[in-house]
């Protein structure tokens, strides 16, 4: 099923998701609306003869990190429709997808430690193994330390590479590390959400158990407001997460357990396509 819809619809038009901008200057040309701030070149626009930006020939070993979060809280949704199937087998489809063009792939498995480390390599094995990798581990732990896993990448991956997210992003105190992975990689991040977390229903006093801590808690869902702060505190945290790749340039998806994972990543192609060829 991953290599059908690898094969099938995300290749063609839309085979330009991993070209990356490179990292050998090529030439300057006018700065065109939606351009990257950070290619401009400054001391060439403040001769004033209007703004101008530097263009890099592409990387011809373009290297495609998969930073794949399998903690506790990727365990919700309907059985086999899971935030953690789902984020599975987008790394799987992304994966092979990355191969066919002759990409270097590797993954970063993680949870509050490193789960699963393989190193970017090219090629069918290499393919092979990355789907076994995400597929066949057993988690080490449940818990999340995404602050953790951006710095393990910062520290591990020194060459400007593609690097896709997939994660729920549920956690606390790591946007400064997913900055300092913006200013250094081509970033991408895709959180997988599910309507649990966002429409929960007033059924009186229920148990909620935290597969993250393993404990069970008692929660009265038909007090006061009690399932509208739950719908408001997701958006706010999804709006913040927004933000913070709005600014950063960071390519940002969002992906429900609910939805098909086709039409959103074509949609990510076709945006990436454009990018690319404005720069």
């Amino acid at each position: 099923m991953i290599r059908k819809v690898a094969n099938n619809h995300l290749q063609g038009e839309y085979q330009s998701l991993f070209k990356g901008s490179g990292l050998e200057f090529d030439d300057l040309r006018p700065y065109q609306y939606g351009d990257d701030v950070r290619t401009i070149e400054w001391k060439v626009s403040a001769k004033g003869h209007g703004t101008f930006v530097k263009t890099f020939r592409e990387d011809k070993d373009q290297s495609v990190y998969f930073l794949l979060d399998i903690s506790g809280s990727q365990d919700i949704g309907q059985v086999g429709h899971k935030k953690i199937d789902h984020g599975k087998l987008i790394a799987g489809v992304l994966t092979l997808a990355a191969v066919f063009e002759g990409s270097q792939v590797g993954l970063i498995s993680y949870s509050d430690q490193k789960e699963k480390l393989i190193l970017p390599a090219k090629g069918g094995r290499q393919g092979v193994k990355m789907i076994r990798g995400i597929f066949e581990h057993e988690n080490v732990s449940l818990k999340t330390d995404l602050n953790s896993l951006f710095t393990f990448a910062l520290n591990l991956i020194k060459k400007r590479s593609v690097i896709v997210v997939i994660s729920d992003f549920i956690d606390q105190g790591y946007e400064r590390s997913l900055r300092a992975m913006a200013e250094r990689h081509d970033l991408v991040a895709i959180q997988l959400t599910d309507p649990r977390e966002s429409a929960l229903p007033s059924l009186g006093i229920i148990p909620i158990f935290d597969k993250e801590k393993g404990r069970t808690t008692w929660v009265n869902t038909a007090f006061g407001n009690f399932s509208k702060k739950i719908a408001d505190t997701f958006t706010t945290e999804r709006e913040n997460l927004q933000e913070i790749c709005k600014k950063n340039q960071i390519n940002y998806l969002s992906i429900d357990t609910s939805q098909d994972i086709v039409l959103p990543l074509i949609e990510l192609f076709k945006y990436r396509n454009k990018r690319m060829k404005r720069g």
